[in-house]
């Protein structure tokens, strides 16, 4: 039973990764766009993504240190200054938009202007993070999270031609005549949106968290798989949701307004709640996890107090960070900060900076100081480069295909 609540931590890091405002309006606007041609495009950002947070639960185990805290002690806080400055600006786009995707969800509820929804949203969040434990928070976000699902079984209500599915995860050329800078920008957004570099940090502060050791090698593993698979699956539902409902009729994802019809056809009246519900928790969820991991990531490299299970006046640095950071976001998204469009330039962002987090997290998962005889075999060190290698081509071309492909 304890390794089975274990698995909240791989859920609760998956919604953030797969079902928050970013992965939820690229993943719909590839399938109104182009159907199923980008599903490759969520299978190998999931690949890449389970490596990766297998990895940084490992190194979280075996040597208690998280991943910001390992690269401030192996490199220094000069080398670091550059990524964590980066992160914490990313952190904190991502976090408003993910307010404002909480914000649009109340609004397809009620009726009532997101804007208005902004101080309630953000004010839960800090509430429930200065109130709240790390296991409070973890699992139940996770079991929320569940009625994410409702994208997956909506597909198997739709019956879609099953092959034209499975060629979709084969990479292609979009169909003559459609926007091919617009498919480039889309697939690049998905790997964006999913290999967000905050979660390794996350993942490896939440084991810390919940007290990992060596004997939880073995169960990370199981963890990191299943969770980032729950998470690739929801994604991969609302792409082929998305291209059976919106394609046809035409309709591109241009408000969260036109991505909510994606479950009215197989649910009915029951869709735009489910809808909604899904936004609202994956996108609340994302909010928590991202307004903790803004005092992880600087409480960890100026090696302060840090721990959200602590109480508020034992680490209060740590509290007035991610204070800050959701009143920041609340404050933008009251102002009239389009989420969808803070949700496009963060995830090019994301992509900028992915290099910048993972050549450290290379060379620290081979350092035997840190990992011992649980050091990166030859696969998981080829998988690095190779991830190492896509961001740094991503990065070359993501501002270009934003300003040809980005709408």
């Amino acid at each position: 039973m304890k390794n089975l609540l274990k698995a909240g931590l791989g859920v609760v890091t998956s919604i953030a990764g797969f079902i928050e405002v970013g992965s939820l309006s690229t993943s719909a606007q590839a399938g109104a766009a182009f159907r199923f041609r980008l599903l490759w495009a969520i299978a190998l950002a999931t690949v890449c993504l389970i490596f990766l947070i297998e990895m940084s639960g490992r190194l979280a185990a075996v040597s208690k240190h998280t991943l910001a805290a390992a690269v401030r002690e192996r490199f220094g806080i000069r080398f670091q200054s550059v990524p964590l400055g980066a992160e914490l600006v990313l952190d904190t786009l991502v976090l408003t938009a993910e307010i404002g995707g909480a914000c649009v969800a109340l609004h397809l509820l009620s009726g009532l202007d997101a804007r208005w929804w902004a101080l309630p949203v953000a004010f839960a969040a800090w509430f429930l993070l200065w109130r709240g434990r790390f296991s409070t928070i973890e699992n139940g976000i996770s079991m929320l999270g569940l009625v994410a699902l409702s994208f997956v079984i909506g597909v198997f209500v739709l019956r879609p031609d099953w092959g034209e599915v499975a060629r979709g995860f084969i990479p292609s050329r979009p169909p003559e005549g459609s926007d091919q800078a617009h498919y480039g920008y889309l697939a690049v957004s998905i790997l964006g949106a999913t290999i967000s570099p905050y979660l390794l940090n996350f993942y490896s502060a939440g084991a810390i968290e919940d007290e990992w050791s060596e004997k939880d090698i073995v169960t990370n593993r199981i963890v990191s798989v299943f969770g980032m698979g729950f998470g690739s699956a929801v994604s991969m539902g609302v792409l082929a949701m998305s291209a059976l409902v919106l394609a046809p009729r035409g309709i591109r994802v241009e408000q969260y307004e036109q991505a909510a019809l994606v479950l009215t056809q197989p649910f009915g009246k029951w869709g735009l709640p489910l809808f909604a519900a899904s936004l609202f928790i994956g996108c609340f969820g994302a909010a928590l996890e991202l307004g903790l991991n803004v005092s992880y990531v600087l409480s960890q490299a100026l090696g302060w107090n840090w721990g959200e299970d602590q109480k508020p006046k034992d680490d209060a640095r740590f509290c007035t960070v991610y204070t800050a950071a959701i009143l920041v976001g609340a404050i933008l998204i009251a102002a009239g900060v389009p989420p969808l469009k803070l949700t496009m330039f963060s995830m090019a962002l994301t992509v900028l900076i992915l290099p910048l987090v993972v050549f450290p997290f290379l060379v620290i998962l081979n350092d035997p100081r840190y990992l011992r005889t649980h050091r990166n075999g030859r696969l998981s060190n080829l998988v690095v480069l190779a991830i190492l290698a896509m961001g740094a081509l991503l990065a070359l071309i993501v501002i270009p295909l934003e300003v040809a492909g980005g709408r």
